[in-house]
C-alpha cells in the first residue's frame, strides 16, 4: 500500500477514533505494508475498544511475531488456542511460533489443525520446513527427525566464553540487587573458606525477572566483571535443535564447557523459553530437555562447584516450579525499571559522543517514569533522528538541546505498562508463596 492510503486511513480514524473496523483496516494496511511495529500500536487500540475480538488478538500477535517478540505473541496466542471455537488462523500463527522455538512435532500438529479447519491457510513453504507428505528419505518427515548422538560428530553448537570488562561500578542503581547477587555468587566466591566452614558451596543459582529491557544481561555480565571469571551467555537458539535429544546434548555440553571455565558465570537469557512449567507441555522431547536442565543444575553426574547460574525471564509464572527449588534458582530477584537517577545516568551514558549542548538529562529522566533502559535508548535514537530531520532541511547541523529529549519522550511510552499489567494479575492472583511481592510494592499495591 502507498503512504497516501496510510494517510487518508490515518485521517479517518482521526475523525472517527472509536471506530474498531477502521482501526483494524488500517492496522491490516499498515501489516501489508511491512510497518509492524505501528500496526502493532493500532491492533493495541482497536483491542482497548473491543478487548474480546478474536481477529484482533490473531492481527496484534503476528505484529509481534514479525518483530521477533516470539514471547509476547505466545501469551496471546497459547491463551487463543485453550478455546474450543479456536479461530484456525491462531493454530496456524501457532505453528510458525512453534517452528522457531524448534518444536517441530507440535507445529506439525498446530498446522494440520489449522487447515482441518481452514484449506485456504496451506501453506507449502511452511509445510516444507515441516516436513509434511516429504519423502521418507527427508531430514524432516512430518515433524519427526532423525537422532544425532554420535560422539565422532562436530561439536553442536558454538558459545563464545568472554571476559567482560564491566562490573558494577558501571551498572546504575540496583543496589539491593548487586547485594543480593554478591551474597549469593560474590562472596563465596572470594571468601570460600568462610562459607565451607559453614556448610555452603561456591555456586547455585538466581533467577532475575522483569520488564524486557531493565538490564538484566548487562547485570549478569557484570557480575562476572566483578570477580574477574568467564561468563558464558547462552540464548534459546544455542540450545534447541531439530534433530531428537540433540538439544539435551547441547545443553549439557554448554554445561561442561562452563565447568571446564571455572570460575564461570553461565547466564541463560529468556530461560522461560527453555524451563517452561512441564506440565503445559504437549510433547515429551521438550518434557526431556527441562528435565535435562534440572539434571544439569542438581549436579547429578559433575560437580557445578565454581559455576555460577545466572538466569533472566520476562515471564517467571510461566517456568517450571522445580527449577525454584533449594539448589536450583532458589534466589528470585526483581529487575524494575531505572529509577529517576539511574535514568537520568542512562541518558548520559547514551548521549555519550554525541554533538550535545548544556543537556539537562535530571529534567528528562523526571519525565520518563516507567521507561527501561531500552526505551531510554529509543528516546536518545528518536531525539537524534528528529535533529537530522532538521540539519536536512537547514543544511547545518545542530547539536541536542535539552528540548529534543523531552520532545521525544513526549512522543513514546514506556514499553514497561503492558508487562506491569500482567505481571500485576499474577501478583495478586497467583503469588501464594510470596515470589511477586516486589512487583506489588512497586506498583504501591496494598
Amino acid at each position: 500500500m502507498d503512504d497516501d492510503t496510510i494517510r487518508s486511513l490515518r485521517a479517518a480514524v482521526d475523525i472517527s477514533p472509536e471506530n474498531v473496523p477502521l482501526r483494524r483496516h488500517l492496522a491490516q494496511t499498515l501489516m501489508q505494508s511491512h510497518r509492524f511495529a505501528e500496526a502493532e500500536e493500532e491492533f493495541r487500540a482497536a483491542l482497548a475498544l473491543a478487548p474480546d475480538d478474536a481477529d484482533l488478538k490473531i492481527g496484534l500477535a503476528t505484529a509481534f511475531f514479525h518483530q521477533k517478540k516470539d514471547s509476547h505473541a505466545l501469551v496471546i496466542v497459547e491463551e487463543l488456542v485453550r478455546h474450543a471455537d479456536t479461530p484456525p488462523a491462531a493454530y496456524l500463527l501457532h505453528a510458525r511460533l512453534l517452528l522457531r522455538a524448534g518444536d517441530v512435532p507440535f507445529a506439525v500438529t498446530e498446522y494440520k489443525s489449522a487447515i482441518r479447519e481452514d484449506a485456504a491457510l496451506r501453506d507449502l513453504a511452511l509445510e516444507a520446513q515441516l516436513g509434511i507428505d516429504a519423502d521418507e528419505s527427508a531430514e524432516v518427515v512430518d515433524g519427526r527427525m532423525r537422532a544425532a548422538w554420535n560422539d565422532d560428530e562436530e561439536k553442536l553448537f558454538d558459545v563464545a566464553i568472554e571476559r567482560p570488562g564491566i562490573d558494577f561500578s558501571q551498572v546504575g542503581g540496583m543496589e539491593e540487587l548487586k547485594e543480593e547477587i554478591r551474597m549469593k555468587i560474590i562472596y563465596p566466591l572470594q571468601h570460600a573458606e568462610m562459607f565451607r566452614a559453614y556448610g555452603k558451596s561456591v555456586g547455585g543459582g538466581i533467577l532475575m525477572y522483569g520488564p524486557p529491557g531493565c538490564g538484566k544481561t548487562h547485570l549478569a555480565r557484570a557480575t562476572a566483571g566483578e570477580i574477574d571469571a568467564a561468563f558464558l551467555a547462552v540464548g534459546i537458539n544455542e540450545v534447541l535443535d531439530m534433530w531428537v535429544g540433540n538439544s539435551e546434548r547441547n545443553l549439557h555440553e554448554i554445561f561442561e564447557t562452563a565447568r571446564r571455565s571455572r570460575p564461570c558465570v553461565l547466564f541463560f537469557d529468556e530461560i522461560d523459553a527453555l524451563g517452561a512449567s512441564r506440565s503445559d507441555m504437549k510433547n515429551t522431547a521438550t518434557r526431556h530437555l527441562i528435565n535435562q536442565l534440572l539434571a544439569e543444575m542438581d549436579g547429578v553426574q559433575h560437580s557445578n562447584e565454581g559455576v555460577l547460574i545466572l538466569a533472566a525471564t520476562n515471564a517467571p509464572w510461566h517456568m517450571d516450579s522445580a527449577l525454584r527449588r533449594p539448589g536450583r534458582f532458589d534466589r528470585v530477584l526483581f529487575v524494575p525499571p531505572p529509577d529517576e537517577p539511574a535514568r537520568a545516568a542512562i541518558l548520559e551514558i547514551l548521549c555519550a559522543g554525541k554533538p550535545c549542548r548544556q543537556l539537562d538529562y535530571a529534567a528528562a529522566a523526571r519525565r520518563a517514569v516507567d521507561f527501561s533502559g531500552a526505551d531510554l535508548k529509543a528516546v536518545v535514537d528518536l531525539a537524534v533522528e528528529q535533529k537530522l530531520a532538521e540539519a536536512m532541511k537547514r543544511g547545518v547541523p545542530q547539536p541536542l538541546v535539552t528540548k529534543d529529549l523531552l520532545r521525544a519522550v513526549k512522543k513514546l511510552r514506556p514499553s514497561t505498562k503492558d508487562w506491569f499489567a500482567t505481571a500485576r494479575n499474577y501478583a495478586l492472583y497467583s503469588n501464594q508463596s510470596g515470589t511477586y511481592d516486589d512487583i506489588l510494592k512497586y506498583l504501591k499495591v496494598k
